[in-house]
């Protein structure tokens, strides 16, 4: 096991779930590792500055493609965040792991970290956040499951929140990290914090975390600083609470796909817009709605996505 993948370990009282926070899916997106590794040290100061501080469960950080972040890439030979299925995995688990290589080995050392974790520590509740930036700037957001406690999770942590994601895409750590395939009651949550190198995008991973903590009672909530709150609430003022995906626009690397510049999460576009262009011609939005994850990046399979705002919430 590499032992530079986790990040860090945090027990408290008995009886709490086991939270496992992901940084670096992706191994350009360096501000959810740099977040985890913050909220550990605070962890381990809170009770020595606050003394009624308590903390029921086990946290556990860990870096997601290691080999990724050290090259500052996205992926090595393929995107770890789309390799999540369950045959796909079941085959890297049955697998002779000095054989394994990339995210293959990534994979397989993610999993024996938590089966062990599980498995030595009797767990009995497993809440998975999977922390991201994207390439493009813009409003933050969350993306649950189809679960309905992922739903509510992604709620309180108090930024707009994307559904229907998981239809428009395939092998996620959403997709994988379920109840069927881990052996005990899971439930997994995607946060996106901001830009990839944007400072305050550390900020928002970490109010994230904190926020999940509440969200699953790890931490009392009169001990959760209201600033977690404010800085996730105006950073998300000026956007729709809930809303679906409609569509996808995958690309790759043959297609030689270009975003146009200036484009931002959850700016609005018109049915007809010029949005980008690749080897074919002109990529033109199919209908009125509002932009999320514009490519803007080498590396990548998601051209872009369009969603529509839920109402109601």
């Amino acid at each position: 096991m590499n032992k530079e993948r986790i990040i860090g370990r945090y027990e408290g009282e008995k009886g709490g779930p086991l939270l496992v926070v992901l940084g670096g899916m992706h191994g350009n997106e360096p501000a959810g590792i740099k977040a985890i590794d913050l909220m550990c040290k605070m962890l381990e100061v809170e009770p020595i500055t606050n003394p009624s501080f308590h903390f029921k469960g086990t946290f556990m950080g860990l870096i997601g493609n290691l080999q990724a972040v050290k090259a500052n890439k996205r992926f090595i030979k393929k995107d770890l965040n789309r390799q999540w299925e369950v045959d796909n995995v079941n085959r890297v688990m049955n697998a002779d792991i000095s054989s394994l290589k990339a995210e293959d080995l990534e994979m397989r050392e993610i999993l024996d970290v938590l089966h062990q974790e599980i498995k030595e520590h009797d767990v009995k509740k497993l809440v998975v956040l999977d922390l991201h930036t994207t390439s493009s700037f813009g409003g933050i957001f969350t993306i649950p499951s189809s679960d309905p406690e992922s739903l509510r999770i992604a709620l309180e942590l108090h930024a707009p929140v994307v559904q229907d994601m998981l239809e428009g895409i395939h092998g996620t750590t959403l997709h994988y990290f379920i109840t069927e395939n881990m052996g005990v009651d899971t439930v997994g949550v995607t946060f996106e914090s901001g830009q990839h190198n944007e400072e305050l995008s550390v900020n928002r991973a970490i109010a994230a975390i904190t926020n999940c903590m509440r969200s699953i009672s790890m931490v009392e909530a009169d001990h959760v600083e209201n600033r977690h709150d404010t800085i996730l609430i105006e950073y998300s003022k000026d956007l729709p609470k809930v809303t679906r995906m409609i569509s996808r626009y995958g690309v790759t690397e043959e297609d030689r796909f270009r975003m146009l510049n200036g484009y931002e999460n959850f700016q609005a576009v018109k049915k007809g817009e010029l949005l980008a262009e690749d080897k074919k011609g002109k990529i033109y939005a199919s209908d009125d709605a509002l932009i999320l994850m514009p490519l803007y990046q080498e590396q990548g399979e998601d051209g872009f996505f369009l969603i529509q705002k839920i109402e109601g919430f």
